[in-house]
């Protein structure tokens, strides 16, 4: 009964895909949906692509083990890395009326930049869909007892189709129809344990103290370098992310990509607290959910001895509905990158059909990289965090300080990637105390100030103050 609802799911997803794809004339329409995203599209499709297995599985998992320190740093700091795009950069940025974020390290220092970010924002992605290609490994297992092996490539297959043919078109659509997924799921799912616990306060009774702080409590300083690192990386390292992006150069508006963005930060904060409730009631009414100290299986061994089977359909069709979104918006933010950035660049005089079966090939490629990444971690918050760490310490600092500080300089930049990215990874391989992420952003933004103030840029070859006027090409004219 369960399968059946669940491929049935799954084939209008692909059918919802399909029928996106007839929208799908120009490059234009596959990366930014024609530059006709609504508050509310915007929102949800915000929603859906950061709401994934890490909301559900990885997040819940952490909470039942940290307690509210997990909250702060896994949920409330994507709230404020929204609200900050927002209000600083969400304006700026959508007047330069460009396709990537990318495009924007090309106009404020020069196309070697541009390049280098690219190839680093592309490389930072296939440990965030890897997260979510193990997410639905181990549904399809639960649900149709598919091997994780097995389970991952048919996840990816599955995303791939429909991202594939119908680009941020079909991310729109579906993820409006997972949105609503996800939240009648988790609503009757809440409903549902808060009737076997009597309410909410039998769940936080038993709990020590430590559970209700929103800082380590008794840690030392591996703890507390630990605690810091996660909210670097899901506040300042998500700021530069393409993915918020493609939203925000997706809207119709300068006011609907900044609502969207708020708004979106709303959903985000409000929905995932639901999954958190819901695994601390499971625990509570059942210890043994805890298999040998895997916490990221509880909610789903939860529903599987607990819930009845017209809940079951329910959560597996709003969990899957959630890894697909975040799965395919995750794909999509690279796929684009690579054709505007890497591909359409170095190659003059292409056609923008050929720059579409381009960047369409290349969501194949992210999502083949992906899976090798899936077979190689299965802990879901930890590959998010390192695909995170990644953007902090190298394009964190030209990106920041290439919008607000007029000195920034193209010497700069490059210091701040080189140095930033190389401190990250000689603390990682020495597998210092304090977390290697710290070290490497503390370092790119030392680089970045020292850099720009030493290799100041050349006012007779470049125009630092550019990037504030809004940029107009020919390329970009067609929306």
């Amino acid at each position: 009964m369960i399968s059946f609802f669940i491929i049935i799911y799954l084939l209008v997803t692909l059918g919802i895909g399909f029928w996106a794809s007839k929208k799908i004339k120009t490059s234009g329409d596959f990366t930014l949906a024609g530059k006709s995203l609504s508050t509310p599209l915007v929102a949800v499709t915000l929603f859906a692509t950061w709401f994934g297995s890490g909301s559900v599985m990885g997040n819940s998992a952490y909470f039942i083990r940290d307690g509210f320190s997990a909250y702060a740093t896994l949920i409330l700091t994507i709230a404020v890395c929204l609200i900050i795009v927002a209000f600083l950069f969400s304006n700026k940025l959508y007047k330069l009326n460009i396709v990537t974020v990318n495009d924007f390290f090309k106009i404020r220092y020069n196309k070697a930049i541009e390049t280098t970010s690219s190839v680093i924002m592309v490389f930072s992605y296939p440990h965030w869909i890897a997260a979510q290609f193990i997410a639905l490994a181990y549904l399809f297992n639960s649900i149709l007892g598919v091997p994780i092996d097995y389970g991952i490539f048919l996840g990816a297959g599955i995303v791939v189709f429909y991202t594939y043919i119908g680009g941020m078109w079909a991310v729109a659509y579906t993820d409006m129809v997972q949105s609503i997924m996800i939240l009648l799921g988790l609503i009757i799912l809440l409903v549902e344990i808060l009737n076997q616990t009597d309410g909410l306060t039998p769940i936080f009774a038993n709990q020590p103290a430590e559970f209700f702080s929103f800082y380590p409590k008794n840690a030392g300083v591996e703890e507390w370098s630990r605690y810091i690192a996660l909210i670097l990386a899901f506040t300042a390292g998500a700021i530069p992310v393409q993915e918020i992006y493609q939203r925000v150069f997706s809207a119709k508006s300068q006011r609907a990509a900044r609502n969207g963005l708020l708004l979106g930060g709303l959903l985000l904060t409000v929905v995932s607290t639901v999954p958190l409730i819901i695994g601390l009631g499971g625990v509570y009414l059942d210890p043994t959910l805890i298999d040998e100290g895997d916490y990221q299986n509880v909610i789903p061994a939860l529903v599987n001895s607990m819930m009845g089977v017209p809940v079951q359909i329910l959560f597996y069709g709003a969990l899957i509905s959630a890894i697909l979104s975040t799965c395919s918006g995750a794909m999509l933010a690279p796929a684009s990158v690579i054709g505007e950035n890497l591909i359409k660049p170095n190659a003059p005089g292409i056609t923008d059909s050929r720059l579409l079966l381009f960047t369409r090939f290349s969501v194949i490629i992210v999502a083949a990289f992906s899976c090798y990444f899936a077979f190689s971690d299965t802990d879901i918050v930890v590959l998010v965090e390192s695909s995170l760490a990644l953007i902090l310490v190298c394009l964190f600092a030209p990106f920041m300080f290439g919008m607000f500080w007029k000195k920034a300089s193209v010497g700069g930049a490059w210091s701040a990637m080189a140095l930033g990215g190389l401190t990250w990874f000689t603390c990682f391989l020495l597998d210092t105390t304090i977390d290697a992420t710290i070290y490497g952003f503390i370092a790119s933004c030392i680089s970045m100030v020292l850099g720009s103030l030493v290799f100041k840029n050349d006012e007779k070859k470049t125009r630092p103050n550019r990037f504030l006027k809004p940029v107009r090409s020919k390329k970009l004219n067609q929306y």
